[in-house]
């Protein structure tokens, strides 16, 4: 199994992962209110005429009551200084979130493909031929996912026909956009295509690699399964592999099915026909930097360099 060949790099690829990230750290610190102080706020409209009253006269047992019901008090969490400047470093994420994804996805590419990885050099490799490409995307993407995330946020809780209406395609939105990211950034990694033309082969690809995508989905849908349970559930030990799991693996186990899922179709698809079409680009020797394929052109001279780098020549 290449899975299980290659389970140490594709944890060395999920420490990247949270490293490159490191902004999205500090987004949990504000939603989780670290960097807020709490305050107590009047529940009601009628907290401040109920305090007047008991200033100019002594309550009656109905004024008691109604202050009872109407002079209650919440917490509420406010921002600080602090807050606003864990928000600007966690922007941050925006830039980082397409380097990340781009070079990571050329690792688990390789690894899904047999090939030889050396895993930071692979990722820096990446990065520098695709970072022109990826960032811009990156941004992109991180800003979809967060409002898609936040449609379904704000109409889960709802029980009106029009919002739920509203919530149940936001799902199927999340879907067919997690189908679509499983080929985005592999085809990245792979091709010589504009954004435009990545996203519209990545829709085709959600449909055409329906049972792939579906095989991919299920299997990130039961690891965040694990996760909540054993966050939220069992405790003891079990927590402390809850909380283990998404800086050791989780990550990049999803990342690897969604790449093992997508990279088998677009070889079927896009890239043996191409060679059949166009066998003389792809022998050894050929020397077409044009070639819309751009990893086949350079492997021979990407290993040389990676073995020189790594000491092995």
């Amino acid at each position: 199994m290449t899975l299980k060949d290659n389970f140490g790099k594709i944890m060395t690829v999920n420490i990247i992962m949270v490293l490159g990230n490191f902004p999205l750290f500090f987004i949990i610190a504000v939603l989780s209110g670290f960097t807020k102080l709490e305050a107590f706020l009047p529940a009601s409209d009628l907290y401040q005429n109920l305090g007047g009253i008991f200033m100019v006269e002594s309550p009656s047992p109905f004024q008691m009551t109604l202050y009872a019901l109407e002079g209650l008090q919440t917490q509420v969490l406010v921002n600080t200084t602090l807050t606003y400047v864990f928000w600007g470093i966690g922007a941050l994420f925006l830039f980082t979130f397409g380097i990340v994804n781009v070079g990571t996805a050329y690792v688990l590419r390789n690894i899904a493909m047999g090939e030889p990885v050396f895993v930071w050099s692979d990722f820096i490799y990446a990065v520098k031929r695709n970072w022109k490409q990826a960032l811009p995307f990156g941004i992109i993407d991180g800003l979809i996912n967060a409002i898609l995330i936040f449609n379904i946020y704000t109409t889960v809780s709802s029980g009106d026909f029009i919002t739920s209406m509203m919530f149940w395609g936001n799902v199927i939105l999340v879907i067919l956009y997690f189908f679509m990211r499983c080929y985005i950034y592999v085809q990245m990694v792979t091709f010589k295509l504009s954004v435009f033309k990545i996203l519209k082969n990545s829709l085709i690809f959600s449909l055409l690699g329906l049972k792939r995508n579906a095989m991919a989905l299920l299997g990130t849908v039961l690891l965040i399964l694990f996760e909540i349970l054993f966050v939220f559930s069992l405790g003891g030990i079990l927590l402390s592999l809850g909380v283990a799991l998404p800086l050791l693996i989780m990550f990049s186990a999803m990342a690897y099915m969604k790449v093992f899922a997508a990279y088998f179709k677009i070889k079927e698809i896009m890239i043996e026909p191409y060679k059949l079409e166009h066998p003389e680009e792809f022998e050894e020797d050929s020397d077409d930097e044009e070639i819309i394929m751009r990893d086949d052109v350079t492997e021979r001279e990407r290993l040389e360099e990676i073995k020189k780098r790594n000491g092995l020549i």
